[in-house]
């Protein structure tokens, strides 16, 4: 199997890497190429046998599968380079979300499929988000699912639940990390306890906390049930953050859900000089 991609930005690089460094790939399977050159002839010379294409059409032309890693705004100037050169049998993966299958079936006449990656597939965990488009066979489907599961724990969506399924699983790590600094610093402020070692604390703890909810057999409110004692430290805790927390987090779905709504209109008035009703 031979992988192209567009786009070697950040998301684009920790596929590359998380593909080669998990044995999904060897570096002379993929193709790349970025606006930047440079940027993947960094990657080429960190993973030898990589082929740097010097562009859109040549790292789309030999590959079986195609990744696009680029921005909203990029997609329709990057199809229209890879128009002429893509087959009905090669898979086309997007890995932006406002940008829709159909956006893609209607413009190109290969196989199109949407995942959306997350950064913590950089360690070979987390999920990915997969959805599918009509022209994708189950061995089709099966063989991306494959190569996904090397890095991560392949996850088919409704596409009407793009947004909060990515909210979750992909913008969820910078979410979560804002919270961790946040307990930090305030750890750090009232109690002076050093900075680096309360750092170590939450993330060892959070690092056991994901293990607990993954394959330890807790959900949240188990998990939570299990270490709060009635009247005890913990529920005091807890029940300051039901306090004052939970309304954020509602505001906080709304305000993402806001924004990719914007973001499809974007796409649409760019691919078809329309926008969305």
């Amino acid at each position: 199997m031979r992988i192209g991609f567009i786009g070697t930005g950040s998301m684009g690089s920790i596929l590359i890497e998380a593909f080669i460094r998990s044995g999904a790939v060897a570096p002379e399977q993929i193709a790349a190429t970025n606006r930047t050159i440079a940027k993947a002839e960094r990657l080429a010379e960190s993973y030898p046998g990589l082929y740097v294409a010097r562009s859109n059409k040549e790292a789309a032309a030999s590959a079986d599968v195609i990744f696009l890693c680029i921005k909203p705004s990029e997609y329709k100037a990057v199809i229209d380079d890879i128009h002429a050169a893509v087959r009905p049998e090669q898979i086309v993966v997007s890995i932006t979300s406002p940008v829709l299958v159909r956006h893609l079936e209607e413009m190109l006449r290969c196989k199109i499929a949407k995942v959306i990656p997350s950064v913590t597939n950089y360690v070979l965990s987390g999920a990915t988000l997969c959805v599918y488009g009509n022209r994708m066979l189950p061995e089709d489907i099966e063989l991306l699912e494959n190569l996904l599961s090397h890095i991560s724990a392949p996850v088919r969506i409704d596409e009407d639940y793009t947004r909060v399924s990515s909210d979750l699983s992909s913008c969820g790590p910078a979410f979560l990390s804002f919270f961790l600094q946040k307990f930090i610093q305030a750890a750090v402020d009232i109690t002076g306890i050093p900075e680096e070692e309360a750092t170590r604390l939450a993330s060892e703890m959070t690092l056991g906390t994901g293990q607990l909810l993954t394959t330890g057999g807790f959900t949240p409110a188990t998990l939570q049930k299990k270490v709060t004692v009635p009247g005890g430290i913990t529920a005091e805790g807890l029940r300051i953050m039901e306090n004052e927390l939970c309304e954020v987090f509602h505001d906080l779905i709304r305000t993402t859900h806001l924004k990719y709504e914007e973001d499809v209109e974007k796409v649409e008035a760019r691919f078809f000089g329309t926008k969305v009703e």
